[in-house]
């Protein structure tokens, strides 16, 4: 199988790089399409007491900020990168509603090998609910 669309599901952090980079290389052999997702914390789903502060500007700034670190990883990339989408919500449903909707047949990200992601793995729950193939990168902490 050839995989057409890939959509690289990134943190915005330095280990981002990684997961750019194995997707660009298999995407060039492949000729195939590259896509960046980052999926935002809902602010408003975090917290139900009473806070004194707009939660749709905060929820907003938090997504400008995403989205100018997701052109920022774009442009590392050096390859075309088609889409770079910034949502926020549930993970797994927000990731496969734009699988859906974008054609995409190959899902690439990165679990981290540590003692807290053995227990609290967002890896795990794509594993469970990815209608596509899987590329899985593991993230080594520094020594």
């Amino acid at each position: 199988m050839t995989y057409q669309h890939i959509l690289v599901a990134v943190d915005l952090s330095e280990e981002s790089n990684v997961l750019i980079d194995k997707a660009v290389k298999l995407a060039s052999r492949l000729e195939a399409k590259v896509s960046f997702i980052h999926i935002d914390v809902n602010f408003a789903e975090l917290y139900s007491g009473l806070i004194d502060i707009n939660m749709a500007e905060a929820q907003h700034q938090a997504m400008e900020t995403s989205r100018e670190k997701l052109d920022k990883l774009a442009s590392y990339a050096g390859y075309p990168i088609t889409h770079t989408f910034v949502g926020s919500g549930d993970l797994g449903q927000e990731l496969c509603d734009t699988i859906g909707d974008y054609q995409i047949d190959l899902l690439v990200c990165g679990h981290h090998q540590d003692f807290w992601s053995k227990w609290l793995s967002s890896t795990r729950q794509l594993i469970n609910c990815s209608p596509v193939d899987m590329l899985v990168i593991p993230l080594r902490e520094e020594s």
